[in-house]
Formats: structure tokens, sequence, C-alpha cells
């Protein structure tokens, strides 16, 4: 693996295959939270329901965290992106 240096500032537009990822994170997140959650009421150990509340709540804050990122108007990005036919 190459080095790889961080981006010191996030992309203003989401490319679509960026957006597919996303969704894809978002819906991982999101399911991982709902199976906690539902495993959680399962159990009768005390000491095991918490641990598993406390993970689904985990996965719930990425969720919650991913979507405050994305709360970006895509389009009025793109149009405010130099076009790369225009720079010529």
């Amino acid at each position: 693996m190459q080095n790889q240096v961080p981006i010191p500032n996030p992309p203003r537009a989401i490319s679509t295959k960026d957006l597919l990822y996303l969704k894809d994170i978002l819906s991982w997140e999101l399911l991982a939270f709902k199976k906690f959650h539902f495993l959680a009421g399962q159990t009768q150990n005390a000491q095991i329901k918490q641990t598993l509340e406390k993970v689904g709540q985990m996965h719930q804050r990425h969720y919650q965290k991913l979507l405050t990122h994305l709360q970006v108007n895509n389009n009025a990005a793109l149009a405010n992106l130099p076009n790369p036919q225009q720079v010529q």
C-alpha cells in the first residue's frame, strides 16, 4: 500500500460513486443499530443487555454523524465548481 496523505479539506461536492458508498454505510449503521436493539430486548442478563444497548447506541451515533455531514445541497455545490471544459 502506498503512503496516503489525508485530504486537508473535504470535496465541495459528492460524486455519484461516493454517494452510493455513503448510502451503503448508512444502511449498515442503521441495520446494526436495529439488530443490537432487538437483541438487547431478547436477553434477560442485565449486563449483556446494557452492553448490547451501548453498542447499538454507538451505531446510532455513527448514523446521525454521517447524516449531519451529508446536509449539503449537492446540486448547488456542483454548480459552483469550475467546469473543466471551460478552463482550457
